[in-house]
């Protein structure tokens, strides 16, 4: 019988929250990556051993890759697709030959996840990341400019997205169009002009087409996943929405399966993120792992809590829209069943206490996450001696 095992991202030596901190949260593993490599660059040997033996020295154990990014070249089949699959194909083997072999990555065009706010203040005054509707449509609307952007929002978010822009003041569309174009905190964002060139790039391309390019992507990595042993575990889209006319293909229970279909292969698999999936009303995530839990071999623990609109704020861990602990019930069958035990961390904590008062990443300062943790190791007692 095998079980569920605690891990913490990690975003390497300039992270806030350091090595002893998410020793002192219990956590047993690392999730890291060499975030300041760019993206469709090889990851060296020399720069993987360095980041391996920074938290080995920490007591800790680097578990799982997240992520090794997949180029816009590869996503779009173009002109230095197979330069950059090459890439890909380089640091895989060179991450196998470091001893590390379960990778996290998305597919998500241009942008990673998104949000409109980075910190809304709740009752209870400590600060969460926040989706709103509106402000997604001003920003397309109005910032972008982007061409039939009214056709892709609800008659309820059109009614009020022109009075959303014009009560916004210089400074915040400033941070508004930052927050999106921002992709992952700790990487380099986009500019207005790239973001418009991508969006008419892949309207051409579609979401099938993203689909085919996902496919030839994990056939191109597959005798190299295969001969080093690697497993590529697939985030969902976040949120589980196309959004500003770029194509997504992560979002529902029926792509999940055309994943797992399409690549039978034992090196395809899925990285279950309740936050992300939980996003969608239209997905019932316990059901979920009953039809594709077997093929899930990573898992990000968080909650959100959705409006009627669908706006959505990411709620305490056991107190959301996502019921949590049917989920590590399901869970916690399904390691039973392993032979190997199944990694998660607690996702994206609130800003909460002492953190309110520091810089950090957003989603991933200390202290809301040590609390997260501290609900689902309740949770998981629970269910273990229920």
């Amino acid at each position: 019988m095998s079980s569920l095992v605690e891990t913490w991202r990690w975003f390497g030596p300039n992270d806030p929250v350091s090595l002893s901190d998410i020793r002192q949260a219990g956590a047993k593993g690392v999730v890291s990556a060499l975030h300041h490599v760019p993206h469709g660059e090889v990851w060296s040997l020399e720069e993987i051993r360095e980041r391996k033996l920074i938290i080995e020295q920490a007591g800790l154990k680097w578990m799982v890759v997240e992520s090794v990014p997949v180029h816009e070249a590869i996503k779009t089949r173009g002109a230095e697709c197979e330069k950059y699959l090459e890439n890909y194909r380089t640091s895989l083997r060179n991450l196998a030959a470091c001893g590390l072999r379960l990778v996290c990555y998305n597919f998500m065009p241009v942008l990673d996840w998104t949000r409109t706010d980075l910190g809304i203040t709740l009752p209870n005054g400590a600060k969460a990341l926040y989706f709103d509707w509106r402000d997604l449509a001003a920003f397309d609307m109005f910032v972008l400019k982007r061409q039939g952007a009214e056709q892709d929002y609800r008659p309820e978010v059109l009614r009020q997205v022109e009075a959303r822009y014009a009560n916004m003041n210089e400074a915040r569309r400033t941070e508004l169009s930052d927050i999106i174009l921002m992709g992952v905190p700790t990487e380099k964002g986009i500019s207005l002009e790239q973001l418009q060139s991508s969006i008419d790039r892949y309207a051409v391309i579609g979401k099938e087409g993203l689909r085919d390019n996902w496919a030839y992507f994990m056939k191109a990595i597959g005798p190299v996943c295969e001969e080093e042993g690697i497993t590529m575990t697939m985030h969902p889209d976040d949120p589980p929405y196309a959004i500003l006319g770029l194509p997504r293909i992560v979002s529902h229970i029926e792509d999940l399966e055309y994943l797992v279909q399409a690549v039978p292969e034992s090196y395809n698999s899925i990285c279950f993120c309740t936050g992300s999936l939980g996003a969608g009303p239209f997905n019932d995530l316990p059901a979920m792992l009953d039809r594709i839990g077997e093929r899930v071999e990573f898992v990000h623990l968080r909650n959100v809590r959705k409006d009627e609109m669908g706006n959505f704020y990411e709620s305490d861990h056991l107190d959301g829209d996502v019921n949590m602990v049917q989920v590590m019930d399901k869970l916690l069958q399904l390691t039973s069943r392993r032979k190997s035990p199944l990694p998660f961390r607690p996702d994206h904590g609130h800003q909460m206490l002492d953190d309110l008062h520091k810089t950090t990443n957003p989603g991933y300062s200390a202290i809301g996450r040590l609390k997260g943790l501290g609900e689902l190791r309740g949770l998981i007692a629970g269910l273990a001696t229920h």
